[in-house]
């Protein structure tokens, strides 16, 4: 063989090679975006399904205790609850099931205030099936005179009546008013152990009004001594097996026995605060709402 034969193929080896170099840099070219737009689709899927579980109001963190952080559109359901329902609610499921015994009672000394603005004492428990159903009117109420925040939610204990109602723990909550300065206790966590101690002086109105401790029970409200509210004032049985959503997303439909129920309530409670702030801010504590609550204050 010649030595011009001898390059030619020497050349076409080579050129063998590259093209054969070449067609394996394009298969791993091919291979790397073949797996980057399957993990692409995978992570699409994914965010998919959060925004998803999010808007069927799935809790978006919670911790060992119980206590879940509500999503927003949950949260301003609570905190929304529109004038016209409100109105139309009017006294609710409360006369059925007070039958006459009053809710409220009237407070004696001197009014309770703090920070300059008059102060509305909250004092309740986790684990409590009576304050579960409270906390939903609460915080309608509240909400009617600033704003409330944040809403973390949990459910009442296992063990007690009414087991595992889901409701709203004011336990680390804040709340800014004009009008109001609202305190709250929440003595035991969901398993009854020691969450927040009251001071001397939460004890000291608290045993006023209810001076046998062997007796003395969740809830406890004192409205700056103008009013004060013992026990439940509506059948927390009407939240059995609802989730939070499920309840917040009633509390708008005027007709609805959790609306009848919660929204009800927070009437009177709206009105037990515009007892505080001597009827300011004057739309709400005018409101039709307000005044078919009266008799019962």
């Amino acid at each position: 063989m010649g030595k011009a034969s001898r390059i030619k193929q020497q050349s076409a080896r080579e050129k063998i090679a590259a093209q054969r170099e070449a067609a394996r840099k394009a298969e791993r070219r091919n291979r790397i975006m073949i797996t980057a737009g399957s993990t692409l689709v995978v992570l699409v899927i994914v965010a998919a399904f959060i925004v998803i579980k999010l808007s069927q109001g799935s809790p978006s963190s919670s911790s060992a205790n119980g206590r879940t952080l509500l999503p927003a559109s949950v949260s301003s359901q609570v905190t929304g609850v529109p004038a016209a329902t409100l109105n139309k609610v009017g006294a609710g499921a409360v006369p059925a099931f007070t039958q006459g015994r009053q809710a409220f009672t009237a407070g004696t000394g001197a009014p309770l205030t703090s920070g300059g603005k008059p102060q509305m004492l909250y004092i309740g428990a986790e684990f409590c099936p009576y304050c579960a159903a409270t906390r939903w009117s609460m915080a309608i109420a509240l909400s009617r005179f600033g704003t409330l925040t944040p809403l973390h939610g949990i459910h009442s204990s296992s063990t007690d009546a009414d087991p595992n109602t889901a409701t709203l723990t004011f336990y680390k909550s804040g709340y800014n008013s004009k009008y109001l300065n609202f305190t709250p206790v929440e003595v035991q966590t969901v398993s009854r152990g020691p969450l927040q101690n009251p001071t001397s002086a939460q004890n000291a109105i608290w045993a006023k009004y209810e001076p046998d401790a062997n007796s003395r029970g969740y809830p406890f409200i004192a409205f700056s001594n103008k009013l004060v509210m013992k026990g439940p004032i509506y059948d927390a049985a009407v939240l059995q097996g609802k989730s939070w959503s499920q309840i917040a997303a009633a509390l708008k439909e005027p007709t609805s026995p959790v609306s009848h129920s919660v929204v009800g309530a927070a009437n009177y409670i709206t009105g037990a605060i515009c007892k505080m702030t001597n009827n300011q801010p004057s739309d709400v504590c005018t409101s039709p709402a307000v005044q078919a609550v009266q008799s019962g204050l």
